[in-house]
């Protein structure tokens, strides 16, 4: 195994080989898997993905994962989760019936639902393009793979659905879509995005080699 070495995981979404381009530029070794016991053995991991909560349960079901991601996500090693891999995190989702993974409290809720007022004009969903972040702490406060990204920095978003953390801690950073909505969240050694770095440009392929050189 090499020191730059970074797993993926297969979640059978559509974007695991542009993650795994996106690490590679970055300067990572990127291996994809969908195998539970390589996951365990690995010194990080990223659990990506573009699609449905019910889609990518069922996938992660078929090949065995879940109970290994919740294994490595209390390991302390570095987990980065991104869009649909952050949401499935949550305990449950709006966008279907099965469980979340129940790694961090919370549910995932359709935009939209914390419009400000009636007489806003609707969400428009799916929210697709690139959107201003901010992030709630600074400096040395931040997780290392935020720190240096100046704030209102913008980043591409795909998605229907966002997270609601119970605990407001665990949210690194927000955007506004119809409200306010969870871009990132932090817990311990879990570092999830709402947004996808991987088509974000310098700023995304960043966030990656920040992730690199935190996990080694």
């Amino acid at each position: 195994m090499t020191t730059r070495q970074l797993t993926i995981v297969d979640t059978g979404a559509a974007n695991i080989h542009s993650v795994a381009k996106a690490v590679r530029v970055a300067g990572g070794d990127p291996v994809v898997t969908s195998s539970p016991e390589q996951l365990l053995s690995a010194r990080a991991a990223i659990l990506p993905g573009v699609g449905a909560n019910d889609s990518v349960m069922q996938s992660l079901g078929a090949n065995g994962l879940p109970t290994a991601i919740r294994e490595f996500a209390n390991s302390g090693r570095p987990l980065l989760c991104v869009c649909i891999g952050m949401q499935v995190l949550m305990d449950e989702s709006e966008e279907g019936v099965l469980p979340g993974l129940g790694i961090i409290s919370g549910t995932v809720k359709r935009l939209g639902h914390n419009t400000p007022d009636e007489s806003a004009e609707p969400t428009k969903i799916p929210h697709m393009g690139w959107n201003t972040v901010r992030f709630l702490q600074e400096g040395a406060a931040r997780h290392p793979v935020f720190q240096g990204i100046p704030q209102d920095t913008h980043f591409y978003f795909v998605h229907s659905y966002h997270c609601v953390p119970d605990t407001q801690g665990d949210v690194a950073a927000e955007t506004q879509h119809g409200g306010t909505v969870c871009a990132a969240i932090v817990r311990n050694n879990i570092v999830g995005t709402q947004f996808h770095p991987e088509k974000s440009g310098r700023v995304g392929i960043d966030i990656y080699a920040r992730f690199i050189e935190h996990a080694t």
